[in-house]
């Protein structure tokens, strides 16, 4: 009982701790050329440039003074860059956070508030070399597959459905990075959600049932990347299951989908299997029961329980259109009962981001610990995304129904890694606080 308030107590110590930032000095008067175009360049270009997916480009100060005021409304709300983690509350230390410092939300702040000038324009950096639009976010992967092309009618109801396709394995490999792709912007307007699976085959050659579960896609999802030491067996002479829930945009719409991935070694095992899995619906269920008055704000609840000590390395809200906020807290199993809020996050059903912590602030639990994960669906006419706030709205499949859930990345740890990564936290802490 004592690991476990040790635990609970060293959890919340590590909040506290976290870095606020790197400072650096918000200019006097900051120009577009000297300032801007480097933050633009490092953060945002990625999208915001010719045949991307962003509305307009960023390059260049003839096409970003024009939207001057809109940038400087998105980036002070942290509408963009995209990254929707409540910044007061919890773990704040991630693999990949893509948001704006303070200082650099301030620097952008005062330069429309300047009249965005430009400066010299000589001073301004060359634009960085960009990698093709459809380049792989894990890099080059060691397998590709694609899965065959549906073709979406112009219009008509949702459609759910498997695609199969082989891996082409000879081998047992291990997965450390996977990313799922639909192939270009119109496959990417189609495809509401597509979850990957590698299936077996029995004696008889009959498919093994759904298969294990390898990825989840949805509206723009990053790629998971594994923890070192971690990974999941994909196994030899397996098939690729993709179960697709697309749905139609006006024109007929080739669904083309791609599933990228990173391997260990050959015969290389990883020292713990890596999950991932939709945990916390409503009243425990997947997807649960809803009920979302119209006109009104509702809260769902749901819970899981970890029956092993584990390393919570991901954690991603899943909702849909109505979908507003959503937390995650640990219900530690002493007594008396303690919990932790860990994280907490708004959604954008346009990107459902991933949140991947970092090696050294990834949440420890105990095993008994329960996953509370608490969402917020916004069915009023004040949420701009909800299409028809005089109508009850339940749970369901379909892009008009609702869910909510939290997709949850982790490993398990046997006694006494648990014991062992807590102690090494421990002293982690003890040598942050002698430094200071």
């Amino acid at each position: 009982m004592k690991l476990v308030h040790s635990a609970v107590a060293l959890s919340v110590l590590s909040l506290a701790l976290l870095p606020t930032g790197a400072s650096a000095q918000v200019p006097a008067e900051p120009t577009f050329a000297d300032d801007i175009a480097p933050i633009f360049y490092d953060s945002c270009v990625t999208c915001h440039r010719p045949g991307e997916i962003a509305p307009m480009s960023l390059i260049s100060y003839q096409d970003a003074r024009p939207w001057a005021r809109s940038i400087k409304n998105k980036v002070e709300t942290r509408a963009m860059p995209p990254w929707h983690l409540d910044r007061e509350i919890g773990v704040q230390a991630f693999l990949n956070d893509p948001s704006l410092s303070d200082d650099q939300i301030a620097t952008i702040t005062k330069w429309v508030d300047n009249g965005a000038p430009q400066g010299n324009p000589a001073n301004t950096p060359t634009p960085p070399e960009f990698a093709p639009a459809d380049a792989w976010q894990i890099g080059e992967p060691d397998l590709v597959v694609q899965f065959p092309a549906y073709t979406v009618p112009a219009a008509g109801p949702d459609i759910f459905g498997d695609l199969y396709t082989d891996f082409g394995l000879t081998e047992d490999r291990y997965i450390t990075a996977i990313q799922t792709k639909p192939v270009g912007d119109k496959a990417r307007q189609v495809v509401h959600h597509a979850l990957s699976y590698a299936v077996e085959e029995d004696e008889s050659g009959d498919r093994m049932g759904g298969g294990t579960f390898l990825v989840e896609y949805a509206s723009g999802k990053q790629a998971e990347v594994y923890p070192a030491g971690s990974g999941l067996k994909l196994p030899a002479d397996s098939e690729a299951r993709l179960s697709y829930h697309l749905h139609s945009i006006g024109e007929p719409t080739d669904a083309v989908v791609e599933l990228g991935i990173k391997f260990l070694p050959v015969g290389t095992e990883p020292e713990h299997i890596r999950y991932s899995k939709q945990l916390g619906g409503s009243h425990g269920n997947t997807i649960g029961v809803l009920d979302l008055p119209a006109g009104e704000i509702s809260r769902s609840d749901g819970y899981a329980r970890f029956n092993k000590a584990a390393r919570i390395t991901m954690f991603q809200p899943h909702m849909h259109m109505l979908g507003t906020y959503q937390c995650i807290e640990f219900i530690y199993p002493t007594q008396p009962v303690q919990a932790e809020t860990v994280n907490c996050a708004s959604f954008d059903y346009n990107w459902h981001m991933n949140y991947n912590y970092t090696d050294q602030e990834t949440p420890l639990i105990p095993a008994g610990t329960i996953l509370h994960v608490s969402s917020w669906l916004d069915n009023s006419a004040a949420n701009r995304a909800n299409k028809d706030p005089k109508n009850w709205v339940g749970a369901g499949q379909r892009t008009i129904d609702e869910m909510a859930f939290a997709w949850i990345g982790w490993y398990d740890l046997e006694d006494d890694e648990y014991e062992a990564a807590v102690a090494e936290r421990q002293e982690a802490r003890e040598r942050t606080e002698n430094d200071n």
